[in-house]
């Protein structure tokens, strides 16, 4: 079943794309992508006030360092971020303990730039993609946020450096790409 909603969902992003339209359908992701948005769990749809779920006590509790290993605060900051809780995000992720992890650092930039904050989320990319220059979905982000600023060509430039490592068929290009209004002029 998943399987079919899957390649649903790609048939339906290759159409939009073919007839110059968006379609949400590569919001959904492919599981196997892990540029994917991530899944909605308990953290967004039952925790309030910056609250994340615990799996083991099966309850919302208040981050701390202790509690969460650092792939925990990613994921739940990854979460707060896709649902437009930049705040909550940052806090999560300022408990991480490898504060330089370019998955943290990433997050940093994304949440930092959606609150309003362009520039530091930028320097978040920057420290992401010097910590690992392969790391698409800070690519992707960075072009993102440099087509939100007027800058096109700084953009494509991300574009082409995520196609040239080999993404192409991720949610990062395809995200980037639709952001370009789908113009692959390289």
């Amino acid at each position: 079943m998943r399987a079919a909603a899957n390649r649903i969902c790609r048939l339906t992003l290759a159409f939009g794309l073919a007839a110059g339209i968006w379609t949400p359908a590569f919001a959904v992701g492919d599981e196997s992508d892990e540029t994917s948005p991530p899944p909605k769990t308990e953290t967004t749809t039952k925790c309030t006030d910056g609250k994340v779920w615990d799996k083991k006590r099966k309850e919302c509790v208040a981050p701390k360092k202790s509690s969460f290993n650092d792939d925990d605060l990613y994921e739940a900051a990854r979460e707060f971020a896709y649902a437009g809780q930049y705040e909550n995000a940052i806090v999560v992720l300022d408990l991480a303990s490898n504060k330089n992890d370019p998955r943290i650092l990433n997050y940093l930039g994304y949440a930092n730039r959606k609150a309003g904050r362009m520039e530091l989320g930028m320097s978040y990319y920057r420290k992401a993609l010097q910590a690992d220059e392969n790391y698409i979905l800070a690519r992707s982000y960075m072009g993102q946020a440099l087509a939100e600023e007027g800058d096109i060509q700084g953009a494509r430039v991300q574009l082409v450096e995520i196609r040239d490592r080999g993404g192409e068929n991720t949610w990062a290009y395809k995200a980037l790409l639709q952001s370009l209004n789908g113009y692959r002029t390289y």
